[in-house]
């Protein structure tokens, strides 16, 4: 089983750490709601005849960026919970 890496940081670290995986979270999204927003106005202005599945990038590539980072954003929340019990 692997080492859980946030049981060394002070409890001061892990917060640090949770509101900058909170902030990244938060500008990934925008970024990629921005994204999908752009792809769906440029399918209404030109069509979707020269490029049908470029419109799937944003929705391909969401999750497999997003999925790390929620991840440790999880495991940070837990070690924080698990030191307030």
């Amino acid at each position: 089983m692997k080492d859980n890496i946030f049981q060394e940081l002070t409890n001061e670290e892990l917060l640090k750490k949770r509101n900058i995986m909170k902030g990244l979270a938060i500008g990934f999204g925008i970024m990629f709601l921005l994204a999908i927003v752009a792809f769906v106005a440029i399918i209404m202005m030109k069509g979707s005849k020269g490029f049908p599945y470029a419109t799937c990038v944003p929705f391909l590539v969401m999750p497999i960026t997003m999925r790390p980072l929620l991840i440790n954003f999880k495991r940070i929340n837990k070690e924080i919970q698990s030191r307030n019990l």
